[in-house]
């Protein structure tokens, strides 16, 4: 496939065919403080990352299996897939809170669900407190998730807007971390506390952002959407320009948005079927549904949420060790998937995804001839072999999975088809999860090392769908990714106008100016 991107001179970027000097946030005083309070934005997804880290962690705790009443494999499943059966309960209602309350109010309103789960978790007296509790709170999870990327891909610079919308998902490993060593350190107290601490913890990112996300500007798309362009012009110029509301840029993303999401808005495409219903959107759809559903089913969910499992079947038992692995891994993650995402512009989505899916399904062949041997032998060298694959499987996926999973699907849809687009994604990553966590320890349980080969098969299929229907974005501004899937048929306005989009304006401006004449002649 043919790179689609226009190229751009170093040290610059492009908006509206126009380049423009690259810029230092950290020498920008409005730049700075809108960033660090994106950070707690980014919490969101650290919050996923901390669940799954500590329902792994939880299950390798004698405290916790021993008061849950040492249960089966099944409910180890549903532990874990219960919250992803959540998640896509709210998903039908998550884009009506993002489109209309606003990115922010979205945010604040499944923060203050999960604050009221993790309690609920954290009072548990049996597993089937602790499984309610949990449905509520990727309840709250889904409406969060399905509006911080938004805000983070909205209001960001168009030079740092892929870097930090990368980032957003790549915090998944923050929480990873902190849950896993949290869970190895209570592993010591010899009571309820041991489970019940970590649990609680669980509450801090939601409070955060509770408290932060009011610091952070609202969206200036979703101002326009609503009819307040001013307020718009205002955000774009605090955050982009130090607050001077006449400089190129800020004139020209202005214009840019304004006139595309009227465009869109005169175009009526805002239902849930308008991705099937054009080549364009069709193709949108594709990457939606299958980066949602390839991010977690590749593999990667047997050590995300049953690392427990895989180091049984290679001989180490330990809980201690266990514990150790999982927690070293989860820093691995974190250095691999943060250091990728100031790449993403410079190398591109589409050859990060190629290598890193490549790179996967090699490692995965290698860890199940490898787990094979150790089941054949009993040989410890081969048990070791495994959890270094399982090193080398991680170091390809963060390549590309952790980060680009929400900042390429995010990218791709316009603005009037983004939350709604983005609730695919995560309808099939919810589905993948709830899957994988349910069915993951039962496969692992009857069949151990054989259940592998399935992940070989399907990652040489992922690859080959890759080549053929994900494309470059790279050193495109937002509102112009359109024209990669739409071509002149995209509805884009500005000085970046499609012969489509300029038509539409224009019906746009003749309707306006005959509404202000008929107003003249009545008045008359």
């Amino acid at each position: 496939m043919a790179d689609t991107t226009t190229s751009v001179t170093p040290g610059y970027f492009k908006v509206a065919g126009r380049e423009f000097p690259k810029i230092n946030w950290l020498k920008n005083r409005n730049l700075r403080t809108t960033y660090f309070m994106l950070f707690f934005v980014m919490l969101t997804s650290a919050t996923n990352g901390y669940d799954g880290s500590m329902v792994n962690g939880l299950l390798t705790l004698e405290q916790f299996t021993g008061y849950m009443g040492d249960p089966s494999g099944s409910i180890k499943g549903l532990f874990s897939g219960i919250l992803f059966l959540g998640s896509l309960a709210a998903l039908p209602v998550t884009p009506y809170i993002a489109d209309g309350l606003g990115r922010r109010w979205g945010i604040v309103i499944g923060s203050t669900i999960m604050l009221g789960a993790v309690a609920l978790q954290s009072a548990s007296i049996n597993y089937q407190m602790f499984i309610a509790a949990r449905f509520f709170l990727g309840f709250g999870v889904a409406i969060a998730h399905g509006a911080a990327p938004l805000l983070i891909t909205e209001v960001c610079h168009p030079q740092h807007r892929a870097v930090f919308t990368t980032i957003y998902n790549t915090t998944w490993n923050i929480g990873s971390i902190i849950a896993a060593w949290l869970t190895y350190g209570t592993n010591n107290i010899d009571n309820q506390w041991a489970w019940r601490i970590p649990s609680i913890a669980q509450a801090l990112p939601s409070i955060l952002q509770i408290i932060f996300v009011w610091f952070v500007p609202e969206s200036p798309r979703w101002y326009i959407s609503k009819g307040q362009p001013e307020k718009a012009l205002q955000v774009i110029a605090h955050v982009h320009a130090e607050g001077n509301h006449e400089d190129e840029l800020v004139q020209l993303e202005f214009e840019e948005v304004k006139e595309t999401i009227q465009i869109e808005k005169e175009a009526e495409q805002t239902g849930w079927l308008e991705l099937f219903k054009t080549k364009g959107n069709r193709h949108r759809l594709l990457i939606l549904v299958s980066a949602g559903l390839f991010s977690q089913w590749s593999g990667n969910g047997l050590v995300s949420y049953y690392i427990s499992g895989v180091l049984d079947t290679i001989g180490i038992r330990d809980s201690d060790t266990k514990l150790k692995i999982n927690g070293g891994l989860n820093i691995w993650n974190m250095v691999v998937s943060t250091t990728m995402c100031f790449f993403v512009e410079k190398i591109g989505r589409r050859p990060l995804f190629l290598i890193s899916t490549g790179g996967m399904c090699l490692t995965f062949v290698i860890w199940t001839i490898l787990s094979e041997r150790f089941a054949a032998t009993q040989v410890k060298a081969n048990g070791s072999a495994v959890v270094a694959m399982i090193f080398l499987y991680y170091t390809f996926y963060n390549l590309a999975w952790s980060g680009l999973l929400v900042s390429y699907t995010v990218e791709i849809l316009p603005y009037s088809m983004r939350a709604k687009g983005m609730c695919y994604v995560f309808v099939m990553v919810d589905i993948a999860l709830f899957f994988n966590t349910y069915v993951n320890p039962i496969a692992l349980g009857d069949i151990a090392w054989k259940y592998y080969i399935v992940y070989c098969v399907w990652l040489a299929f992922e690859l080959g769908f890759i080549y053929l229907f994900y494309i470059e974005t790279k050193n495109t501004p937002l509102e112009e990714i359109a024209k990669y899937f739409d071509g002149n048929a995209a509805l884009v306005g500005g000085h970046a106008a499609t012969e489509k989009g300029a038509v539409i304006h224009q019906e746009i401006e003749d309707k306006r100016a005959n509404s202000v004449a008929e107003e003249h002649i009545e008045t008359k």
